[in-house]
């Protein structure tokens, strides 16, 4: 294993105390328990929005707190949910009086953590709603899931709640829009490579270098099948094939494509792949009305990238063109 690292066991301190340090004007660290939070709280009366999951896959979620998108993230070990301690602790931070939305990425643990803290929360008198992001179509259950597991689509949903609840809407409105985009959000990746967790030091799985493997999660979870190494085109097709038959996309219909590397990918290989994307979708008669591509949602180090279609009314549209500041996503502001 070469990485620059200190202790395997303190990568992810290190690692926050640093994105604190840089970013001063954007977030604030609570180190016990650990979350990242606003710098500038958000005004009284508007609906917080929290997330979080195993770190690894930055810059989700840590990178999304600001204007517009989280109030706060919480990030726990490499790969492994975090407790219900920095949740609730959390929760109480950001609360503005008008109620909290947890954003939970289908993943077994992070599932179970953060129903417990929604309920600690409430015994509290805090209001919580939760929604589970379960955008990957590449299987019905996997190592870590009952159910489709939350990727890439995250991004989104925390995009278009977050200025859903800084317009001013209430804790139902909020949560109902970020159901709406989890209901119409469909993504599906491919790995090139494993990463490598540094308290583990050897790759997450094998994987030769003639094949890819189809269908992969986030943590490096099998997907649906390997295949040879083939072109940009041939796998991108095999990403788009399964998002269009569940998502049933019909000519006229409005989307917004996310193509997102998985950490290890060039920014212009995820180009040829969102040019194909695209060509695909123009070839049906959908609409692209926005694009995303760059590597928000990663695996470590992995080679890879997944693509992300959303269904898209023109509200959602409103919201995801709607100002946002934060470390790893600003626009309009």
């Amino acid at each position: 294993m070469k990485k620059l690292i200190n202790d395997p066991q303190n990568v992810v301190l290190e690692s926050v105390r640093g994105f604190a340090l840089a970013h001063p004007e954007h977030v604030a660290v609570h180190e016990d328990p650990m979350f990242v939070a606003r710098a500038e709280k958000k005004e009284d009366g508007k609906v917080a929005l929290i997330s979080g999951g195993g770190s690894g896959h930055e810059p989700l979620h840590a990178g999304f707190v600001g204007y517009g998108m989280l109030d706060a993230a919480v990030p726990g070990a490499v790969f492994t949910s975090p407790t219900p301690d920095p949740i609730l602790a959390a929760t109480q931070d950001v609360d503005r009086g008008a109620g909290v939305l947890h954003i939970v990425k289908n993943y077994t643990g992070d599932v179970l953590n953060f129903e417990t803290a929604a309920e600690l929360a409430e015994a509290e008198d805090i209001k919580v709603t939760s929604v589970i992001v379960n955008d990957d179509v590449a299987v019905e259950d996997s190592l870590y899931t009952a159910g489709r597991r939350g990727v890439a689509g995250t991004m989104l949903v925390e995009k278009i709640a977050g200025a859903a609840a800084e317009r001013g809407d209430d804790l139902e409105a909020v949560t109902a829009i970020a159901q709406r985009v989890i209901d119409n959000v469909r993504s599906m990746g491919v790995a090139l490579s494993a990463c490598t967790v540094p308290h583990a030091g050897t790759p997450s799985f094998d994987l030769a270098e003639d094949e890819v493997e189809i269908g992969i999660g986030i943590h490096g979870e099998p997907g649906r099948h390997r295949i040879p190494m083939a072109t940009a085109d041939e796998i991108t097709d095999q990403l788009v094939d399964p998002i269009l038959k569940d998502l049933n996309l019909t000519s006229g219909e409005k989307t917004v494509v996310f193509v997102n590397g998985m950490g290890g990918t060039p920014l212009s290989e995820l180009y040829i792949v969102y040019g194909r994307v695209a060509k695909r979708l123009k070839d049906l008669g959908v609409d692209v009305t926005r694009s995303l591509v760059g590597s928000y949602i990663t695996s470590l180090e992995m080679q890879g990238c997944s693509v992300t279609i959303l269904r898209a009314d023109d509200e959602m549209i409103d919201l995801y063109d709607a100002p946002v500041n934060t470390v790893a996503y600003r626009k309009g502001m």
